[in-house]
Formats: C-alpha cells, sequence, structure tokens
C-alpha cells in the first residue's frame, strides 16, 4: 500500500513537513509513505496549460495517481491555506484520478483551525474522500520539530500511528469485496 505525503509548508524546519517524515517512520510493514516536496517549484496554475501539462504537473498528478491515499499536513498563514498549496490542488483539479482519492489531515497547531477548514472544504469541493477518523492533530511545542523526536513521542507517534491505521483500514474495505459471489448466494 502507497501514501503520497503532501506538506503545505516550504520552510525547511517545517513541523508538518517533519510530522509527514515520522509518519513515514512509523508506518507498518507493508506501508510506504513517499514524500512529495517539489510544491515550490510549481508553476502558477492556468488552465491555458491543460492542452500541453509541464512536467513537473505530469510528475505531480502521477504521484497522486498511484498513490493509494494521501496525507497532508498544512500550515495556517493569515487565516487560510498558504498559496503554494493551494496552487497545487488547482493543479489537481483537472486530474482524473483526484475524485475520491482518500485523505487523512494532520494538524501541528489546535490554533491553526481556520487553515484546516478552508482545507477541507476545498478536498471535498475537488471530490477527496476525507477520512475523519484518520485526521489528527499533534501539539507539538516548538523543541519537537524533528521528525525522530516526533516519532519518539509517546504522544505524537501514538496519534499518527492511529491515523495511519485508520487510512489503512479505509483502503482495506474499500478494496473488499462488497457483494457476495453468485455462486454463494
Amino acid at each position: 500500500m502507497r501514501l503520497l505525503s503532501l506538506s503545505g509548508s516550504l520552510r525547511a524546519a517545517s513541523s508538518n513537513t517533519h510530522t509527514l517524515i515520522a509518519a513515514a517512520l512509523l508506518a507498518p510493514p507493508g506501508i510506504v509513505i513517499e514524500h512529495y516536496d517539489a510544491i515550490g517549484e510549481l508553476p502558477h496554475f492556468t488552465p491555458d496549460l491543460d492542452a500541453d501539462l509541464p512536467q513537473s504537473i505530469v510528475d505531480l498528478r502521477s504521484r497522486v495517481c498511484q498513490a493509494d491515499g494521501l496525507l497532508i499536513a498544512c500550515p495556517e498563514y493569515a487565516r487560510g491555506i498558504p498559496g503554494s498549496f493551494k496552487n497545487m490542488l488547482d493543479w489537481l483539479v483537472g486530474s482524473p484520478d483526484f475524485p475520491g482519492k482518500p485523505v487523512a489531515l494532520f494538524n501541528t497547531s489546535p490554533r491553526a483551525s481556520a487553515a484546516q477548514a478552508a482545507l477541507k472544504l476545498v478536498l471535498e469541493t475537488m471530490s477527496a474522500t476525507i477520512i475523519h477518523d484518520a485526521c489528527a492533530t499533534l501539539h507539538l511545542p516548538g523543541k519537537q520539530a524533528d521528525p525522530l523526536a516526533i516519532a519518539h513521542d509517546p504522544v505524537s507517534s501514538a496519534t499518527l500511528r492511529q491515523a495511519i491505521q485508520a487510512i489503512v483500514e479505509h483502503l482495506q474495505a474499500a478494496a473488499a469485496p462488497t457483494c457476495t459471489p453468485w455462486a454463494e448466494q
């Protein structure tokens, strides 16, 4: 099972990015969490490029398509989603593989509720499937910004493990047969 993590922060020492890296460290066997780190390199969104997509957008859409689900951690800037992250989401609107994509949202600051609400609204508009049991808020003090510290913190690691387990269970349930084979009826 493959999950793709997307951070809404471009900062090198971002607690959002470090939380996603910690999640990858905590993933159970058989679960691969790949981090996409080229959000700041994407061109500004314009539908005029749909006919001849830039390679960076082809790569982004391909990675999203290949992922069974997405892990997103996004900071709040001026009570909203950072522009670079919204730009990335705008590029995914036209992707036929995005609708229905299972998403877990990680919030690294309980005070950042406006961005979380805005992000949920945008993702629901894009027809993502937000897995509410896989959404988590972590209380990260500044000293805990590094991925290893987050992964070794008992509370943060338990929260991340529960969130990963919830999205994995959702994906497994979605892959399970939904009807009884004809021979058994």
